[in-house]
């Protein structure tokens, strides 16, 4: 049981800096950066949060093996553990951020993070790699140094039946974003221990990260109005299925739990590319109830959110990946409460 922080790259890096160090001063486990293209670069940041901090985990949440090939990531990363001392964790996804402006084309999700996965795996090991996959190639290929571990742990971010089942078979852990409710959780739990057992894994052995966007107020109903746009993108996404380069979130019980908006407000903001971010939601604004709120993120005082994710907890989350919303006031203090205030209700919640 703990509690992880996911740092927006909206910040100079000395803020990020700053904010790593108050997770680790606050009893968080991680801090993980977004590789996200046009923005501040990953590593880069990453390493500077690592050589600041001498405790907390390290990692991206997440790379993609598109925009970056799984070889240059394992460079990455082992350099990475290396300045960090053996603290680098990695978070691998299907990607989008700027695939639409550099033209990738993100085909079979899926199996390109199963590839990348056992690509950069080999690398860390330091075996010579000759690999043609489906998605992933490499010619002869072998890292020209070894970082502390050969085993650092992956992380498999996906909202999608496939990735989730593939993280179940293959990772360390599963990364799901918006996974707020009860209800999901247990379908979660369920696809992980099904995908581990058909592997002749022990399902345990995979950890369950919900991925939250968090407003922590003394006034729980500005809390939840402060999320409430991007659970109108979450939920509005969902027309985005079959667009190229658009956000999408797919959540197993949305519709068993009467989460899913009109089909005709929904279609309106249809196609909406990822880099348009929140702007061609807000018109959905007016439908989303204080419901659609706590089924997808953690809003309320703090006795609301430390309740909330107890029942997080007691159904089956191993952690919490909280990237906390608000004003850079208000997202310091989110940090600080999250640590020292919610997290120690939450073990005294928790069955």
């Amino acid at each position: 049981m703990d509690i992880q922080l996911q740092l927006p790259l909206d910040a100079p890096v000395s803020r990020m800096v700053a904010r790593g160090r108050l997770a680790e001063a606050n009893g968080y486990s991680a801090v993980w950066v977004p590789d996200e293209r046009f923005n501040r670069e990953v590593y880069s940041c990453l390493g500077q949060i690592a050589a600041h901090t001498s405790r907390i985990l390290v990692g991206p949440s997440v790379t993609d093996p598109y925009a970056r090939h799984p070889a240059l990531t394992a460079m990455a990363i082992a350099t990475l553990d290396e300045i960090s001392s053996g603290r680098a964790i990695l978070g691998i996804g299907a990607g989008i951020s700027g695939f639409a402006e550099m033209d990738i084309d993100r085909r079979k999700p899926a199996v390109a993070m199963r590839e990348a996965i056992g690509v950069i795996r080999k690398l860390l090991r330091g075996e010579i790699v000759d690999y043609r996959g489906e998605v992933i190639s490499l010619n002869q290929a072998r890292l020209g140094f070894m970082g502390p571990r050969a085993n650092i742990p992956v992380y498999v971010a996906s909202n999608g039946p496939l990735g989730q089942r593939m993280a179940a078979r293959t990772a360390d852990g599963l990364i799901v974003q918006a996974c707020a409710s009860v209800e999901e959780v247990r379908a979660l739990r369920g696809a992980i221990t099904e995908g581990a057992q058909g592997a002749k894994r022990d399902p345990g052995e995979v950890k369950l990260i919900a991925a939250l966007r968090v407003c922590i107020d003394d006034d729980g109903r500005a809390a939840r109005d402060a999320v409430r746009p991007t659970v109108a993108r979450y939920l509005g996404a969902a027309s985005n299925r079959n667009a190229r380069h658009a956000f999408f979130l797919n959540l197993r019980t949305a519709e068993t739990q009467g989460l899913v908006l009109p089909p005709e407000e929904v279609a309106r903001v249809a196609g909406s590319g990822y880099s348009a971010g929140m702007a061609p939601y807000l018109s959905l604004l007016p439908l989303i109830t204080d419901r659609h709120v706590d089924a997808l993120t953690l809003a309320g005082t703090i006795d609301e959110v430390a309740a909330h994710a107890a029942t997080l907890f007691d159904a089956g989350i191993d952690g919490i990946l909280a990237r906390p919303v608000g004003p850079d006031p208000a997202v310091d203090e989110a940090i600080i409460k999250l640590g020292t205030e919610v997290l120690p209700r939450v073990r005294a919640l928790s069955r």
